[in-house]
């Protein structure tokens, strides 16, 4: 992919040049893709255009480099083919900023309006949401299937005047796949192809469509058109809808069978802001690097600038501590919960034990009779027999047996492609203490159950104790109404933030867990390539599958709101919140699976999101650009970091005099650290008013193990008389000394006659 516009003759022949090398580049060991900052305002006279210096820059350190994208908005650049001597005496010229290295990112892999309040009242809730037909989510993911129901324009007016995307034409991808709903559909791959080689187009399709699935299923999840009975071989039938089934849908393939690659991602997120979206939807991360060096915050914060609301899912490690990414304080950072549907699968044992577990298997039924029943570790040769890894069952063992599988390493479902080669007749899948009580529902190649950790060690030591171990299980179909939902699902990445601990991330949870939304025809609802069902939705879990509810989420206020900043946008989303159970059961907050706890901020931030009162928040706290820059000054960036990000010459931005501090980044949480001998912190924040004229009254506490954390709030009264009126406050916190490592939380609520604006506050001692 090139850069649209004009080439001299000059950068036409670097380019041309540059596209003979690739081929050979990419089989080089020593080559690796770097993604070059130039300085825009640097370049020497004597060239004509920015191409030719780039070029000119390029070939002074290699004479075979390989240019492999250009860009002029998001950053200022190239990416190429170097060795790691050839990155060095880039970065040593004058006028190159930085010279990172390319990161590999991974993907982060019905019920649903109604759970969020949004089933037949999005009317209501957003009156002006007949103007979200102008509103455009761009999705950067695995393509599109756009022959899919979740993409039907009926009802839909013409496109938007100022969209400027298109329908790229590829193998087994016409121009005419596009419509009314999915306006645009794109795909990058030539940092892909230079470092993997050329795509396999007998697995993958070199054009937008999507193979894998994911994509299909995330771009839907934001805004998917309302689709009538749809279902995963018979779970979860109803009426599938994106959270904002009246918003437009274009696609951006950066994500391949060998990965996603920050030069793809980068480009595609560039040529996604020149086409004109409203919203950008980015459900993989990779890394905990510092801002400039990750691409996706890169060109997070251009699209910032230009008003474009960014999300990202927090990432799938948890639930251990500090474990996500997608950190940066323009990016919406989303973490998982469940939804209050299950799909449940009895196992009885020969015992008379029951457990309780999920599946969506769908098929030939066992017996009623019981099945012989076998632990995978007492039926393999292999030190890793229990997990069912691949070829390790010994088929004498197993055959027309229910066979106990320990989860891990390999994929889930795939174990169930093991036992059935090797002639069993079911699986039960038990997790162990990495996932706990976490049950993810898979759709099973035989009959299978996954049943907690709990219940996997009874079984195990049953099927290792009795002489004639029997089992069975039951599918009870689709349950709705199951207590308490959400619950923080133990995959969902956690805090605190490890490049600014003084910003809490994740911003809020959203339904991740058992997502019902549109799927590839290229691939069965397992995922795995011998799976021959085909399905037209599918039910998956992820944080990928969290971030594009609040994409979708954006979209509605965006459509709603069309004057809010993406911080006024995410900050609406945050402030309103929930932390405690509507219902009021579980009176001490959202529970966390992975511990069977209340969830802390570090889980799941501001809280649950609850779009029916995001669209009415009363306050937001608004961030621009330039506060950002200071934000970059007060973490010790240097000109040529700030620039990175900034796209402009930072030299006199960050003044020695003046004070620049994380405290004061007007975030709509607080993140306070304290040394371990005690202390105190000063944050300050202003808050904008968009409703109505009032007064409010704020309540702030923090503890830590029960030891209170002193916050004074001045003033403690914010009267407006006007929308768009703005008042400030600040915060002091201090506490006594605590062993380092230690966290406490809190909530600071500003309260109204008819609005409650709340934030979390952790505060951690170091």
């Amino acid at each position: 992919m090139w850069c649209h516009g004009k080439r001299s003759a000059i950068f036409a022949v670097a380019v041309a040049a540059a596209i003979v090398a690739s081929a050979a580049a990419a089989v080089r060991d020593d080559l690796r893709t770097y993604i070059v900052h130039m300085s825009h305002s640097a370049m020497p006279d004597g060239f004509a255009e920015h191409g030719d210096w780039y070029a000119s820059s390029l070939q002074s350190v290699s004479d075979s480099a390989a240019v492999l994208y250009t860009y002029d908005t998001l950053l200022h650049g190239y990416s190429a083919r170097l060795t790691r001597a050839e990155a060095e005496a880039l970065e040593a010229q004058p006028g190159v900023l930085l010279v990172n290295p390319e990161t590999r990112y991974e993907l982060h892999t019905t019920r649903t309006p109604e759970f969020l309040g949004l089933d037949g009242r999005t009317d209501a809730l957003f009156p002006q949401s007949g103007t979200a037909s102008d509103v455009v989510v761009g999705v950067l993911d695995t393509g599109v299937w756009p022959e899919r129901a979740s993409y039907d324009d009926a009802g839909f007016g013409p496109v938007p005047t100022g969209w400027k995307g298109k329908c790229e034409e590829g193998n087994d991808f016409n121009a005419s796949a596009c419509n009314k709903k999915l306006i645009g559909a794109r795909f990058f791959l030539t940092g892909y192809e230079a470092s993997k080689g050329p795509v396999d187009v007998s697995k993958e399709s070199r054009s937008p469509r999507d193979n894998d699935g994911h994509g299909t299923h995330t771009s839907s999840t934001a805004a998917g058109s309302a689709v009538r009975g749809a279902d995963l071989l018979g779970y979860a039938s109803g009426t599938a809808k994106g959270m904002a089934p009246r918003a437009r849908v274009a696609t951006y393939k950066v994500c391949w069978v060998g990965g996603c690659f920050s030069s793809d991602i980068l480009k595609g997120m560039e040529v996604a802001v020149a086409d004109g979206v409203d919203v950008l939807s980015l459900s993989l991360g990779g890394g905990t690097s510092d801002y400039y060096r990750d691409s996706i915050a890169v060109g997070a914060f251009s699209a910032m600038e230009k008003g474009i609301f960014v999300s990202c899912s927090a990432g799938n490690a948890g639930p251990g501590a500090a474990s996500l990414t997608n950190g940066a304080p323009w990016i919406t950072t989303v973490g998982a919960g469940t939804l209050d549907r299950d799909f449940p699968a009895h196992v009885t044992l020969g015992n008379g034990k029951n457990y309780t577990g999920v599946s969506l298997y769908s098929g030939k039924q066992l017996p009623t009779t019981p099945v012989p029943f076998v632990y995978a570790g007492n039926a393999s040769n292999s030190s890793m027999g229990a997990l069912c890894m691949t070829g390790s069952l010994i088929p004498e063992k197993v055959a027309g047996k229910i066979v106990l599988c320990d989860r891990g390493t390999n994929a889930r479902v795939q174990k169930g492609f093991v036992v059935k080669d090797a002639g069993g007749a079911g699986m039960v899948l038990a997790n162990t203490a990495a996932n706990g009580e976490e049950l993810v529902a898979d759709a099973h190649i035989l009959p299978g159950s996954g049943v907690g950790e709990k219940a996997g060690n009874a079984m195990r030591t049953y099927a290792s104790s009795d002489p004639n171990p029997t089992a069975n299980i039951v599918f009870a179909g689709t349950k709705v109404g199951i207590q308490p939902s959400p619950v923080v699902a133990a995959f969902s990445s956690r805090g605190p933030n490890t490049v600014t601990p003084g910003v809490l991330k994740p911003d809020l949870i959203a339904p991740g867990v058992n997502i019902l939304a549109a799927w590839s025809g290229s691939i069965g609802p397992s995922g795995i390539a011998g799976d021959n069902r085909r399905s037209s939705f599918n039910i998956i879990s992820g944080t990928s599958m969290s971030c594009p509810h609040v994409s979708g989420l954006a979209a509605l206020l965006r459509s709603a709101h069309q004057d809010w900043t993406p911080a006024a946008i995410r900050s609406a989303l945050m402030t309103t919140a929930y932390t405690v159970y509507p219902n009021g059961n579980y009176n001490n907050g959202i529970l966390d699976v992975a511990t069977g706890r209340p969830a802390t901020p570090l889980d799941i931030g501001a809280g649950h999101v609850d779009p029916s009162k995001a669209v009415d928040p009363g306050l937001v706290y608004d961030i621009t650009a330039a506060d950002y820059v200071d934000f970059l000054c007060a973490i010790n960036y240097g000109p040529a970091q700030v620039a990175a990000l900034a796209k402009h010459s930072t030299a006199d931005r960050c003044s020695a005099n003046r004070t620049y501090a994380v405290t004061a980044l007007n975030y709509p949480s607080f993140s306070v650290t304290l040394p371990a001998a005690g202390g105190a912190e000063k944050h300050t924040r202003t808050v904008t008013n968009v409703g109505q004229p009032g007064t409010y009254k704020v309540t702030a506490s923090a503890a830590a193990g029960g030891t209170p954390v002193s916050v004074s709030v001045e003033p403690s009264t914010l009267s407006f008389t006007k929308a768009g009126e703005k008042k400030s406050y600040t915060v002091s916190f201090a506490a006594g000394g605590k062993p380092s490592g230690t966290n406490g939380f809190g909530r600071l609520v500003w309260s109204s006659d008819h609005h409650v604006v709340a934030s979390p506050i952790v505060v951690t001692w170091t």
